[in-house]
């Protein structure tokens, strides 16, 4: 593919999240007050939804299901974050917003490796 548009700057306020569709391909887009990221719209752990769940502060990108946060400046894990946020690569041409597509990025997810439901249904 090559350079899509996801929508204009003004569709994402400062601190937070847009879904938007790019040829059939979910992308969330995060305005994180220093620049744009697009990304899957599923964080990395579990597939919790980031439009549901995903809370941009700062720059730091956080999935409120387990806490799972990134440094969207240079995509840093922080805290307990063990896994690594994909990203499409973001341009600005004037007022709008482009993604490179060449496919769609998704998460391997390993579900019995998993014992966070577990620990924190019972906190």
């Amino acid at each position: 593919m090559s350079w899509k548009y996801l929508c204009d700057v003004s569709d994402v306020s400062n601190n937070s999240l847009k879904l938007v569709d790019v040829d059939g391909i979910r992308i969330i887009v995060a305005n994180y007050g220093e620049g744009f990221r697009a990304m899957p719209p599923i964080c990395p752990h579990m597939e919790e939804p980031l439009d549901e769940s995903g809370v941009v502060a700062g720059c730091v990108l956080t999935c409120t299901k387990h806490l799972w946060a990134w440094d969207l400046r240079n995509l840093d894990l922080m805290g307990e974050t063990e896994k690594e946020l994909k990203t499409y690569e973001v341009k600005q041409e004037g007022s709008r917003l482009l993604a490179f597509v060449e496919r769609e990025l998704t998460y391997d997810f390993d579900e019995d490796a998993d014992d966070d439901e577990d620990f924190f249904a019972n906190a």
